[in-house]
């Protein structure tokens, strides 16, 4: 009885409708990624508009041509759906004819889809390869560049840049290096210093890394970095995370210590101050970049601490709101050592008008015209009532003059 062939190995093996030599698995050159609906809109209307986003027309590696070809002979698709990593024109990727959209009426009609580029120089920035066609066009520098990284060398930049067609927009930026990996992990890089690794603490590393000072080995750990850090001149030598030199660093740690440097170390309203942030072992989220916005559109920006919260800085801290609302048992203004009560202003004012409106009555009272006595002294009639009116509130203050101080707020 013959054997029968299904699923994916059919696709790779039997007739289809794709021309002859393209079937199965093989490596193309990227001519051209289809990434807006302008550069080349009849290519963008003719192969599916909008949908055709991502995906890629291609040269066959033994069959180099001079300009793209457009058409559904060199046109490949992503093969992953929530995956992208668009390749550069010049940059080689691998190939596959798998089934389209008319599987169901044909099940021999099938698509190219597209891997992410082959890593042929082991660098994330790009990796491309001067088409054949078009090599004479790189100036000497470059092509004693690639001509002696064909020949065995590792390539090594040698000019500011390059004449490689890599696509519309993208210019090599040389000094863009890989991470430097560590047993176990796993690293997720972009074209441009943005990494995400997935590592950990590893104590004896021939090159040791600034986070496993502390904690054991294995102790898990994200790093998340935007820009890159210039230390070495070698640019092919890996780097490894530098939170105070990278742009913008966020760490998710467990038991390292990140040896940070803070723009403000002022702890001077504790009375038991925290762990620094350079000293701190357990587990912690860490921002740091050149400027930090937390912005909340609709809700609430909420903070809370078991602890306590810190806000220091090198200059000021502002706060701007229409309404300022502290609810507090107890509130220091000036140092943690601030005893000075604050006046109730309201409660104070009230009694105070009432004393000095009876001073005033008091007053107009002993200016008024005297009266002559039976001794001949001249008084006034009225002294004796509004003095005593006068003595009565000056009284009331007195006796609750402890009231006036605020038992919430101390000033210094």
């Amino acid at each position: 009885m013959p054997k029968q062939v299904t699923g994916l190995l059919n696709f790779l093996t039997e007739s289809s409708t794709l021309p002859e030599g393209l079937a199965g698995i093989f490596s193309g050159r990227v001519r051209y990624a289809m990434l807006d609906d302008k550069t080349q809109s009849e290519a963008f209307k003719n192969f599916g508009g909008w949908s055709s986003i991502g995906c890629i027309f291609f040269d066959k590696i033994n069959q180099p041509n001079p300009n793209p070809q457009f058409t559904t002979n060199n046109f490949a698709r992503p093969l992953f759906p929530n995956q992208s990593n668009i390749p550069l024109e010049n940059e080689i990727v691998y190939l596959m004819s798998l089934p389209n959209s008319d599987i169901q009426s044909n099940v021999n009609d099938v698509s190219y889809y597209y891997f992410q580029p082959i890593n042929i120089w082991n660098s994330v920035h790009h990796n491309a390869i001067p088409n054949p066609i078009n090599n004479n066009t790189l100036p000497p520098s470059q092509q004693q560049d690639y001509e002696q990284t064909q020949g065995g060398a590792v390539r090594r930049v040698t000019d500011g840049g390059t004449e490689i067609e890599l696509g519309d927009t993208f210019q090599e930026k040389i000094g863009i290096r890989n991470l430097l990996p560590y047993e176990g992990d796993n690293l997720l890089q972009g074209r441009w210093g943005n990494t995400f690794r997935l590592g950990s603490t590893v104590k004896k590393a021939q090159i040791p890394n600034p986070w496993s000072r502390d904690g054991a080995d294995g102790d898990p750990i994200i790093i998340i970095k935007n820009g890159q850090h210039d230390e070495s001149t070698d640019l092919w030598e890996p780097q490894v995370e530098d939170i105070n030199t990278d742009k913008s660093s966020v760490y998710l740690t467990s038991t390292q210590a990140i040896p940070i440097n803070v723009a403000s170390k002022n702890y001077k309203s504790y009375f038991n101050p925290p762990t620094t942030p350079d000293k701190f072992t357990g587990e912690q989220i860490i921002l740091s970049s050149g400027r930090l916005l937390f912005n909340s559109r609709n809700d609430s920006i909420l903070l809370s601490s078991f602890d306590s919260i810190s806000l220091n800085s090198i200059n000021s801290v502002n706060i701007d709101s229409p309404s300022t609302i502290i609810e507090s048992n107890q509130i220091l203004l000036g140092d943690k050592y601030a005893r000075e009560s604050i006046i109730l202003g309201d409660k104070f004012l009230t009694d105070f008008q009432s004393l000095m409106s009876a001073i005033i009555t008091l007053s107009a009272a002993m200016k008024s015209s005297p009266i002559t006595g039976p001794s001949g002294i001249a008084y006034n009639a009225t002294v004796p009532l509004q003095a005593s009116n006068v003595q009565r509130a000056a009284n009331k203050m007195l006796n609750k003059i402890q009231s006036y101080k605020s038992q919430v707020s101390k000033s210094k």
